[in-house]
């Protein structure tokens, strides 16, 4: 019922042609039933009704050979050999190769399989035993003949049915294919975003709340710094959250405004909050120097791809260099050449740099790489020859592919 439905949802324009088909093939029969022995065949010879009965069984089903294959095929070889056996029949079974054609297409291998037997098999016999047994229109040879090209149509028939039926059949695998490749993609970007927005402000509160905790008697004032930093922090990345779900939910811009209250939805980050990283960067300890010189505007997608490579280069410097850091943040583009982002700090904090050797298996290391690469740009990653660590990446001002920008806007 449910496979009826969907054809006959999708196929109106099939079943209409399929109607006329129906109309055109029965009213040929009705005309063969009254047709006189000029062509020097065997002639019809019983009661009008009979053969109006026969041309309906020929070409009616036609009409439901979509909705009901295996039924429509029966009866249409069932009136077909009638009209072969009473001497109706002038065409080599066109209308049983249209239904065998449907059978091979919409059913099953097996069941499409077990129907070419009789399609072939009761034809053969009915040809054979009209044509040279009860009322012989030639010898046995052009009989068997005219039954080979029967077989040949209605064989050309079912291989058409089952090469279209393959065909389909290859182009829904290549979609479900794209379909789960898509979703894959769309989860690693979900995590990817997430990460950076997450890994980034939990970064530098646990480092507030160390320095916090170890200082908290002697000095009281840093204390309190420290709990304002890990407060505004913790609201910059509700902000970021907020927004994140807004898009994976859905919402209408005006929406969040209410539900968020001062975490407003903002357009997606870009080169203009890099100030904002930055002072972030140094309320965790880090002392950082930001230089842009922009000379073009960048797409949206890679101003995007740009934030966040310096976003997780930063939270590398905060979780790993340690308090008292210089770090520099240059980034670079001009109308000519690729987007340049170096992140170089000199290790100069307390940890002097003793988790780096952990990054290259790490997620926001692997995320970045995935950004890097899906623009077609190149990322370097290592410690400095003399001390410290440093962060370098070049990205075209063009993605590599053309929806890239796409994603990357809807990621944010």
């Amino acid at each position: 019922m449910h496979a009826m439905g969907w054809r006959l949802r999708t196929g109106a324009h099939l079943l209409a042609a399929d109607a006329c088909a129906a109309a055109v093939v029965t009213a040929g029969y009705a005309a063969l039933a009254g047709q006189d022995a000029s062509d020097g065949l065997p002639r019809f010879t019983g009661p009008w009704w009979l053969g109006w009965l026969v041309a309906f069984g020929v070409g009616g089903p036609l009409a439901v050979r979509r909705l009901w294959p295996l039924p429509a095929l029966a009866v249409i070889l069932g009136a077909s050999a009638t009209a072969t056996l009473l001497d109706i029949t002038r065409d080599p079974y066109v209308s049983a190769a249209l239904a065998l054609y449907t059978v091979a297409l919409l059913e099953p291998v097996r069941r499409a399989s077990a129907a070419l037997v009789p399609a072939l098999a009761v034809p053969a016999a009915a040809v054979l035993a009209g044509e040279a047994a009860l009322t012989p229109s030639g010898p046995w040879p052009e009989a068997a003949g005219t039954a080979a090209l029967v077989w040949l149509v209605s064989g050309a028939a079912w291989a058409a049915g089952r090469t279209a039926r393959e065909r389909r059949a290859r182009a829904a695998r290549r979609e479900r294919r794209r379909a789960e490749e898509a979703l894959a993609e769309e989860r690693l970007r979900i995590a990817r975003e997430l990460h950076d927005i997450v890994s980034h402000s939990l970064s530098v509160i646990v480092v507030k709340a160390s320095v916090a905790n170890h200082v908290a008697e002697q000095r009281p004032q840093e204390t309190r710094d420290s709990l304002r930093a890990i407060e505004q922090t913790g609201r910059e990345a509700l902000t970021e959250m907020r927004r994140a779900l807004g898009v994976l939910r859905g919402e209408p811009a005006g929406q969040g405004v209410r539900e968020s209250g001062p975490a407003r939805p903002a357009p997606p980050p870009g080169l203009a909050d890099l100030p904002p990283l930055v002072r972030r960067a140094e309320r965790a300890g880090i002392r950082t120097e930001l230089r842009t010189r922009l000379a073009v505007d960048l797409p949206a997608g890679t101003a995007l791809a740009v934030y966040r490579i310096v976003q997780e280069a930063l939270t590398n410097v905060v979780k790993h260099a340690g308090d008292g850091t210089h770090c520099r943040v240059t980034v670079t583009a001009d109308s000519r050449e690729d987007v340049r982002i170096e992140v170089v700090d000199d290790g100069a904090g307390p940890p002097a740099a003793s988790g780096r050797a952990e990054l290259g298996g790490g997620h926001g290391l692997v995320g970045m790489r995935e950004r890097v690469m899906m623009y077609g740009g190149t990322l370097a990653v290592g410690p400095r020859p003399g001390g410290g660590f440093a962060v370098s990446a070049r990205l075209p001002p063009e993605p590599a592919h053309a929806t890239a920008t796409g994603r990357e806007e809807r990621t944010a």
